[in-house]
């Protein structure tokens, strides 16, 4: 994938033993879409909390893809 200049992105990489690594790309490092990605790699990896959040909205999910079977 290539990011134009104003773009950036986060890379989520799971490793054999589920370990989550996140990663930043960007065209844009010192400006808006590069700072945001970089703090939410920051907040994905060191926010217990938000780490928590998102692990009961993906539980969600997948309890409402098995309702809907």
């Amino acid at each position: 994938m290539e990011l134009n200049e104003n773009q950036s992105a986060l890379i989520l990489e799971t490793d054999e033993n589920g370990e989550i690594s996140v990663e930043v790309a960007s065209g844009d490092h010192k400006g808006i879409t590069g700072a945001l990605c970089k703090a939410l790699a920051i907040k994905l990896m060191q926010d217990v909390d938000f780490q928590e959040e998102l692990m009961e909205m993906l539980d969600e999910d997948d309890e409402e893809d098995e309702k809907s079977k």
